[in-house]
């Protein structure tokens, strides 16, 4: 069993929107983010996920850490995922880059996507949910 640490984020717009984003050649909807490199902190490998795939430049301040999950992988067999999540508010426009193909809106009141990554399904939005006002 493969195990892949990853980095990601929990990105709110104005109207309290997740933003989800889908890679190239796969079905699934997840979240903006990626595999840590060698020796590199979750944080430092989630700036540069967020710089690659959508452009956006985000400092530390401004991530808060929402937890630390494992589930199965989305995209590959035989894997799973140990995810350092972070949440942060998006306030400037964002388009796909890089391996996305498609990002997407997940409004709090809207029911779940079947194509969502287990994950994001599963641990992540509970504990989103969790948080009062951000997406309750």
């Amino acid at each position: 069993m493969t195990v892949l640490a990853i980095a990601a984020a929990c990105l709110i717009d104005a109207q309290g929107r997740l933003l989800l984003v889908r890679k190239r050649g796969t079905q699934a909807f997840m979240l903006p983010g990626g595999k840590r490199e060698a020796g590199e902190s979750a944080i430092t490998a989630l700036q540069r996920e967020l710089l690659e795939e959508l452009n956006l430049p985000v400092s530390a301040e401004q991530l808060e850490t929402l937890g630390r999950f494992h589930a199965p992988a989305a995209n590959e067999a035989d894997t799973w995922i140990d995810a350092d999540i972070f949440v942060a508010r998006l306030d400037q426009p964002v388009a796909p880059a890089a391996e996305l193909e498609e990002l997407a809106w997940l409004g709090a009141d809207q029911p779940y996507p079947a194509t969502l990554a287990p994950l994001l399904r599963e641990q992540v939005l509970p504990a989103l949910r969790s948080l009062p006002g951000l997406f309750a």
